[in-house]
């Protein structure tokens, strides 16, 4: 199988470890299998090994080649849909235990920095920033609700004043600051799990694409030249499955999200965008995201293509949003752009559950996974230790199809996104 590189973007020009990893060409057998070396899987092996686990990670293309090496780089706490909302689906008493999960993700990726000494530019501190009222008054609800669930000491709401000394724009009347957010340069956060694993014996290898997944008691993991023997298998491929679990396909769509990168800016107009060094998003349905990188180029991703099409020119599409919030920027070069892919669920809320007796997953972060993969990760290990409340409580929320199924998905999700995005626009 020829070698399938990382897409061109800035963190796989800034890489700490471009060595590649060898491609299966073996019939092997271990305890565990784990399809995807994303976050989900990398975490899901970290923590198996920690409980004595032999754990095999089975990646098509390279370490971190999805999602975890393509997003915006933010620690981010809660899910997609926040803890009220899940409350209201699940009752009150299982809606307390996602309220104690909501801020798991992002300690144990601070947690898994410190223990392995992770060099990814990991800097600390968030804003969720307003452009209206109405988006004022979500983070003025986000703050009491968060605090409510434990999350106490961490939270600073920002008048204009304030939003003004952490954001150079001119855009936002306010925010929210969660200090234990923060952002990361999100494939060397991957690639030092991946050398974690390996330090800790587990087995990863790449561009070993799984072709077939043969369920029983003992499932068999197929690749072109190879196998793997499992008593469990963990399917975190999310994305990019490519239709290799059918049972996973008909209530998540795949969407792409677009990210460019500047020049570095020199120390003055990179300390006047953001003095903090804080990274940022919006409160729109679609939203803007940004920060600096470890050399001070601004990172800014924004929008949504539904069925994760590829656009032509991506540059054109977030320069003029990026222009929108820093017009200071308007002579500067944008030297990376790329696209990646998340996984979309209906209810915005991840897809967790078992396939007959020993096949696990977890798909369907909905754009936020960078701290819910993590979480994941923990709660896959658990499980197949035998302690499968927090996995049970996933597994409990409710999935549906996609209105007029695969044909009708993304016309309708795009109808949908327009809508909201008209509501943010006109502050209703």
């Amino acid at each position: 199988m020829p070698s399938v590189p990382h897409t061109e973007s800035y963190y796989a020009a800034s890489a700490n470890d471009k060595v590649e990893r060898t491609q299966l060409n073996d019939n092997i057998e271990t305890d565990v299998c784990i399809i995807g070396a994303g976050y989900t899987g990398l975490s899901s092996a970290l923590h198996l090994l920690e409980l004595g686990y032999s754990v095999t990670v089975l990646e098509a293309a390279r370490v971190g080649w999805g999602a975890s090496g393509r997003n915006g780089g933010q620690i981010v706490n809660s899910f997609s849909r926040d803890i009220d909302s899940i409350e209201h689906t699940v009752g009150k008493e299982t809606g307390q235990l996602f309220g104690e999960m909501a801020f798991e993700g992002g300690r144990i990726i601070k947690e898994l920095i410190a223990k392995h000494e992770i060099q990814c530019d990991l800097k600390d501190g968030g804003v969720f920033a307003a452009i209206n009222k109405k988006q004022m008054g979500h983070l003025e609800h986000q703050k009491a609700l968060w605090e409510k669930h434990g999350h106490l000491g961490h939270l600073e709401l920002l008048d204009e004043q304030g939003i003004g000394s952490v954001v150079g724009s001119e855009r936002y009347i306010g925010g929210l600051l969660d200090k234990s957010g923060g952002h990361i340069h999100p494939l060397n956060l991957a690639l030092g799990e991946a050398q974690a694993v390996e330090a800790q014996g587990g087995k990863i290898y790449e561009n070993s694409a799984v072709v077939k997944v043969e369920q029983g008691d003992n499932p068999t993991i197929h690749t072109a030249q190879g196998s793997v023997k499992a008593k469990f298998v963990i399917v975190a491929g999310n994305a990019y499955l490519n239709g290799l679990i059918p049972e996973l396909q008909a209530k998540s769509m795949p969407c792409g999200t677009q990210v460019i990168t500047t020049e570095p800016l020199n120390d003055e107009l990179a300390a006047s965008l953001l003095p903090q060094d804080y990274c940022v998003e919006d409160c729109n349905y679609l939203l803007d995201y940004f920060r600096l990188s470890g050399d001070k180029r601004l990172i800014y991703g924004g929008g949504v293509v539904y069925g994760a099409r590829d656009p032509a020119d991506i540059e054109a599409i977030i320069r003029p949003k990026m222009l929108e919030t820093f017009p200071q920027l308007k002579d500067v070069k944008i030297e990376y752009t790329w696209t990646g892919n998340f996984l979309l669920t209906l209810s915005r809320l991840p897809q967790v559950g078992r396939i007959g007796d020993n096949i696990y997953y977890s798909q369907g972060c909905s754009g936020h996974g960078v701290t819910y993969t993590h979480l994941a990760g923990k709660i896959l290990a658990d499980v197949i230790h035998g302690q499968a409340t927090r996995f049970d409580a996933f597994a409990s929320l409710p999935h549906y199809p996609f209105p007029g199924g695969h044909i009708l998905q993304v016309p309708f999700s795009a109808v949908g996104a327009w809508y909201y995005t008209m509501r943010d626009k006109l502050g209703i």
